[in-house]
This record gives C-alpha cells, structure tokens and sequence, in this order.
C-alpha cells in the first residue's frame, strides 16, 4: 500500500493513510519528499521519535533538522535559515512551534513540498490521545493552500477517521488508504495469572528471541529486569528518567540483541525499528486498545511468528479503575497545580510566556504538598487547556557559545593561563562555536585534558560566570512551557462540556480494554472490530480459539470460586473431593479448573497427607 500512497501524495492529494504499527508510514512521505524538489514539514507530537527520525535521515546522507521545546533562539533562529537556504528537506516541528511567528514567518520562504502529520489521531476529541495543539495546524494551510498534506496514524477508529480530515481541511479529491489492522503472524494471548512475575518468566523460557515486557512504572522496570537476570534471562531496564546515554545504550544493545529482554514503561517504542521482536508481554493492562494494539503490535514486523500475551487478573481492574479516577482530577485540584507551578518558578502574575523550565514532578509535588499522579493528571488538562506545554523526559547535550569577539578572547587567555588549554582545545574542536551553540562532550574535553570530570566541570563554569561562554551543562528532564503569561487563579478557565467530554470518551476506552482482557472471544477478531473491521474472521491462534479456555471459568465466576476456596482453606486443610462437594454440582468441572489454575500459581498446595490447604 506505500506505492499507492506514494503515488497518491506524488498526484498532489490530500492523504490520509492508516497503517498498522510497523507498517512503515515514514516512508510514505520520505520518498515523494526525496522526489521533488523542496522541504517537507513534518508535524510530530514526540521529541524522542522526531530526534530518532532526523537521526536516521542524516545517516543516510540527507538533511533534516528538529525544532523542539527546550533549544534557544538562536539555534531555532540558525534551523530556519538553513531551511530556507540551505536545501534541508526535512523540517520536523511541534505542533506547538509550527504555529510560532518565528515559524510561521520562515516557513513561508521556504521551498514547501509537502505537508505531513504523524500521529494524525492526535487531532480528533474521539482519538485516545487528544492534543488541543493540534487543531491549530490547519493554519498553516492558508500560506500554503497548493501543498498536498499527508496524515499518517496506526490507531484510528471511523469517528476519528472523519474527522481527521474534516480538522485539517482535506480537499475534495483527497484518499484515505487503510490496510487492515489484521496481523496474521501475531497471536493475541490473554493469561489470567495471580503470580504475573513466574508465568512471564515461564513463558519468556518457552518462547526464543527478543522481546519487551511493558510494566506500570519506573520502579517496577527495574525491579522485574533484575528478576529476570537472577533467573538466567538477560534483560535491562528502560524508562525516561535514566540517563540519556544510558538509555541510547540499553536500547542499541538490545536492538543490536545483545540484550534478549527490554523492560520499560510506555515511554519505550514509539519510532523503534527492530523487525525481529518474538514477544511483546504486557504485566499490566493499558487503559485503551488503541495503546495496547500499537505497544503489542511491536512484535513480529518481520512478518514471522511472534507473540503479544496480556498477563491478568482482578486487581488490574481495581487498580485501572483508581486510576481512571485520578486522571480526572477536580477543577480546584486543576487550580491547585497551576497556582503551585507559579509559585515554583517564582513567577509574578502576567510573566512566563513562552518560558521553558526543567520540571521535577516528585519534587514539585512534594514541595506544594500535592498527589503525584493527580498532579500529572493536572498538567495534562493544563495542556489540553493551552496554558502550558510539557514534553517527555529527553535528552539535551550540553553546548557551549563563544559569546565575545576574538581579540577579547585571547586577552583572556593571556589573563588566565590554567585554562588557556581548555579554551584552545574547545576552539579546535568546537567548529562554529563564535557563531552559535555547539554541543560538548565533557567527558571527551576532560580526558583531552587529563583532568578530572569535576574540574573540567569547574572550568568551564568558569569561563560561564566570567562572560567569555556560554555554557549550559546536559540535562535530562522534562520541559515545562507557559504558552501565556502566568494567570490569577480565577482566570483559569477549564472547557467543563470538553472536560466531560473527555471523562467519557476514556471512560469508554478503558470498558473496552476490560472487555477484551475478561472476554472469551477471539482476541483478533475483537480487536478488529474496535477498529471497525466488523466482519473479519477469527484467527484459529488466540488463546481462545485454541481452546485454552474450553471449560474454564468465566472471569466474574473464577474470582467468585477463588474467593470461597480461599475462606474454606484458611480455615482448616480439606480433601479434593470435600472441596468440591461444597459447590453447586452444576460447577464442578469449573471449579476443579479453577483449583488446578490456583496449584500452578501456588496459591493452594498439597500437604503431607493429600489435603489441600491455602499459602
């Protein structure tokens, strides 16, 4: 379907494409990019898959550059010129950045080819992950109303088709090419598990390759990577709050299969190209199909068998259901937060606009007294809202600009001769430091040096605090921007009728995750079907067609039979045949499964005398 797309953008269409995850949509609008002459605009809401893109781009010998939040004036300022004049053909932007004067006024000097929006559904209320942001770049089609726009996305339901185009104005001729989500060589696997951690190692033993375990939070990647380690199986951890080097390398050792096993939370995947994952486990259960397709469907692109298993049981109900309550916070918890993030930064009513600010949540949390996870519940609404901007945790180098002229440079030098090497040394490798900011590895400059890490460090804020650089050292946290000046409380508006709009619609999405993980259907075929592939056939490989559950108990039925056997087996030890006596003969048969599923989960044992009794 890619050539047909191809051809259908190349003809000057308006474009919309639904591919699945790892159906290659980049593609799609790289290559009629490459075909003409000019710049392509690509719209994408992630810095680490924008960065990740560019990186690809370059190494194949082709110019393309990222604006993002976080970069300073003057490089954004330098990114422009060189797309205006210097034959770039990829500008990779935020939504956020793409509506900027600054922006706005280059962009309409620029050779433009080609429009593209990834993650399309990003623009549609009905979608799962809704950005306000987005529904500003149908601007950009008024200085450009003879440029094609292509719209990509893997997760889109028929609502959200419509109105992705309808948001960004698509032209009478437009197409829409959707290839059906079905992925015949990956089977859908349901396990309802109490000890989650010994099936999924169970399972990683049974089934060769790579493969990716996705769990709730950060603790928990780094607690269930070093499970699998002590138990023979390599494995490393990944979340965006480690280090950014350390991350590049956790995730090029496991694509390059050094490492078998990657455990990370959701922030892991989003633009990962490695064809040859067998295994996709999830330990816990995301709150929409849309997010459990697209993480799943990272598995087996290479089109040969490969596996995406749901391991569940009733607390992950419980625990989705708290938290579908804390990501709705009150609009006085809303106010709350936002009045804090002033006081945080120090910030007077009427200032902070378009300022950017590293942000330590637990930190901010802690400090006003707030939930953390409210609290970032919050920040999000405030997103929606337009207040402010809050990217991933990501990477930035440090960089470093000589900010005074020459000659005043070296009368430095001759003023301070310790650091004389340092500076010689950042002037022979740093090209283009006079000019703008440059990135520095001061690891790099502290063993050309032979110096210590901490000195180089002194050094160099040195030079910082004496006006000759400047230096700002890497970080690696989240950026927080105030789209608009700091509001008084009363002022900040929250869209109640959107707001409960939105309660809704996620309400909806997260009864359909529950229905897929407690229902006994074919797994591909429901999928399917939430997708609007209503009549598609079942698979003959799920969990369900191949007959795991042939007699088995139905969820709200196991948790009823588990719940008496606990209470009879906490009292004293019974005898097999006692225990099932105790039941309705009509369930026999469903609760003999529901106690062999209770013995391999060593929930009930056997004692010395044949009875059994509840660990």
């Amino acid at each position: 379907m890619q050539l047909d797309i191809v051809q259908s953008v190349l003809d000057g269409k308006d474009t919309l494409a639904l591919l699945p995850t790892g159906g290659g949509k980049s593609i799609c609008f790289q290559v009629p990019t490459l075909c003409q002459d000019g710049i392509c605009i690509v719209i994408s809401p992630l810095i680490a898959l924008m960065k990740d893109q560019v990186k690809n781009l370059r190494g194949r010998g082709i110019r393309a550059y990222a604006i993002y939040s976080g970069m300073n004036v003057p490089e954004i300022d330098r990114i422009l010129d060189n797309c205006v004049h210097g034959g770039a053909k990829f500008l990779y932007l935020s939504p956020e950045r793409l509506t900027s004067d600054l922006a706005i006024a280059r962009i309409k000097l620029m050779k433009v080819n080609l429009i593209a929006i990834d993650e399309a559904h990003c623009i549609s209320q009905w979608g799962y992950d809704f950005r306000p942001s987005y529904l500003n770049i149908a601007e950009i089609r008024e200085f450009l109303p003879k440029i094609p726009l292509i719209a990509l996305t893997a997760t889109a339901t028929a609502p959200v088709v419509k109105d992705i185009q309808e948001k960004l104005i698509f032209g009478k001729e437009s197409m829409v090419f959707q290839k059906s989500f079905a992925r015949n060589n990956l089977s859908y696997i349901v396990l309802y598990e109490e000890n989650k951690r010994s099936k999924m190692l169970a399972v990683l033993k049974k089934i060769s390759g790579a493969g990716i375990v996705y769990v709730q939070n950060r603790r928990e990647t780094q607690e269930v990577a070093y499970f699998l380690k002590k138990n023979g199986i390599s494995a490393e951890y990944y979340h965006a709050g480690r280090n950014g080097d350390v991350r590049e390398k956790v995730q090029d050792d496991w694509i390059a299969n050094k490492t078998r096993i990657i455990v990370a939370t959701n922030a892991f995947g989003m633009g990962i190209d490695k064809p040859d994952v067998r295994i996709v486990v999830h330990l816990t259960l995301p709150d929409s199909l849309e997010a459990y397709f697209q993480e799943a469907g990272r598995a087996g692109r290479d089109e040969e068998k490969a596996y995406g298993i749901l391991l569940y049981n009733q607390s992950d109900r419980i625990k989705q259901e708290r938290y579908f309550k804390q990501a709705f916070p009150s609009v006085k918890e809303i106010r709350r937060v936002y009045q804090a993030l002033g006081s945080y930064y120090q910030l007077a009513v009427g200032a902070g606009l378009m300022q950017t600010f590293d942000l330590d949540v637990p930190d901010f949390a802690k400090r006003f007294n707030l939930h953390p996870v409210e609290t970032l519940h919050a920040l999000k609404v405030l997103m929606k809202e337009e207040y402010l901007d809050l990217t991933e945790n990501v990477f930035f180098p440090s960089t470093l600009q000589v900010i005074v002229q020459k000659e005043e440079m070296y009368d430095y030098m001759l003023r301070n001769n310790k650091l004389q090497r340092l500076v010689h040394i950042i002037l022979r490798s740093s090209q283009g430091a006079f000019n703008h900011a440059v990135n520095i590895r001061e690891e790099q400059l502290a063993n050309s040096l032979r110096v210590p890490h901490k000195e180089l460090v002194f050094m160099l804020e040195k030079l910082h605090k004496d006006a000759i650089i400047l230096y700002k050292p890497q970080k690696d946290a989240p950026q927080l921007t105030f789209l608009m000046e700091r509001l008084p409380e009363n002022d900040l508006l929250i869209d109640q009728q959107r707001y409960s709009f939105l309660k809704d619609r996620q309400k909806k999405r997260l009864e359909s995750t529950l229905h897929y993980a407690e229902t006994l259907q074919c797994r591909n075929q429901l999928l399917l079907a939430y997708f609007d592939e209503k009549d598609a056939a079942k698979c003959g490989h799920c969990d369900v067609c191949l007959g795991r559950h042939d007699q088995y108990v139905k969820h709200h039925e196991y948790y009823q039979i588990k719940t008496k056997l606990e209470y009879l087996l906490k009292k004293e030890p019974l005898a097999l045949r006692i225990l099932v006596d105790s039941f309705p003969d009509e369930i026999n048969e469903k609760v003999l499964k529901a106690i062999e599923h209770l013995m391999d989960n060593y929930m009930i044992v056997r004692t010395g005398n044949n009875q059994l009794r509840w660990n």
